[in-house]
């Protein structure tokens, strides 16, 4: 099979960390082609094929891509730029240098208490009723697969997302992308324990109702709550 017009311009990797020379060449590719909002971008296959490098790390890169709102899947349609993406694109490589996975938490945990409580007081503000669906759709999963496994990991996460997805501000979404390798974390079984910040979990309706309420300092006060039973169990099972 022939090498289209799009792969002289994207140019094969040496072996690396794929992800990040993906995510560059792209870019470059975004900025020498000339591309503007709208253009579609090359299929899944001519990106493997130009750039040497398997399905799976092109999806990630696009899965960050969309998450940072520059580009855009539509089913049937291919890949489409949404904004200009170069090497001046916001991006936050993230890594925690720390001694234990104890330290690391903890050091995850100060980030996120910031970020956590903001998007929750913003959520309380912003809420539409659409929001409001969607957060209490996500909410009564994770209480179903909470109480039939006792742990919900994955829909405590939903939940979350949904919350920063109500606050209308795109940036708190992009940051907890980015920094997904830090928070995930929290969202496995720490120290082996399937009952990690288990007692977090009734503070999770109380959270939907302030924000629900509109009430920006309660939506404030119940995730201080959950973050402070995530804080103590860190400290009380890595001991």
């Amino acid at each position: 099979m022939g090498r289209s017009a799009n792969d002289a311009l994207i140019m094969p990797l040496p072996p690396a960390d794929r992800v990040v020379q993906v995510e560059k060449a792209l870019s470059d590719f975004v900025e020498r082609a000339g591309l503007a909002p709208g253009s579609r971008l090359p299929t899944e296959r001519e990106m493997m094929v130009a750039l040497n490098v398997g399905r799976s790390t092109i999806r990630e890169v696009l899965r960050k891509f969309q998450a940072l709102g520059v580009i855009e899947s539509r089913k049937g349609s291919g890949t489409y730029l949404l904004k200009p993406i170069s090497a001046a694109t916001v991006h936050m490589p993230i890594s925690i240098d720390a001694q234990s996975l104890r330290d690391a938490l903890l050091m995850t945990l100060e980030v996120r208490r910031g970020i956590e409580i903001e998007a929750s007081m913003a959520a309380a503000r912003r809420r539409t009723e659409i929001d409001i669906a969607t957060m209490e759709a996500r909410l009564v999963e994770m209480e179903t697969v909470h109480l039939a496994e006792g742990t919900s990991g994955k829909a405590d996460l939903a939940f979350h997302l949904s919350i920063y997805d109500s606050t209308h501000n795109p940036l708190f979404r992009q940051l907890l992308e980015q920094m997904r390798e830090g928070f995930e974390r929290f969202w496995s079984k720490p120290f082996d324990r399937p009952d990690f910040a288990a007692r977090s979990f009734p503070f999770h309706r109380t959270l939907f109702n302030a924000i629900v309420a509109g009430d920006a300092e309660a939506a404030r006060e119940e995730t201080l709550k959950i973050l402070s039973i995530v804080e103590e169990d860190i400290k009380d099972m890595s001991q």
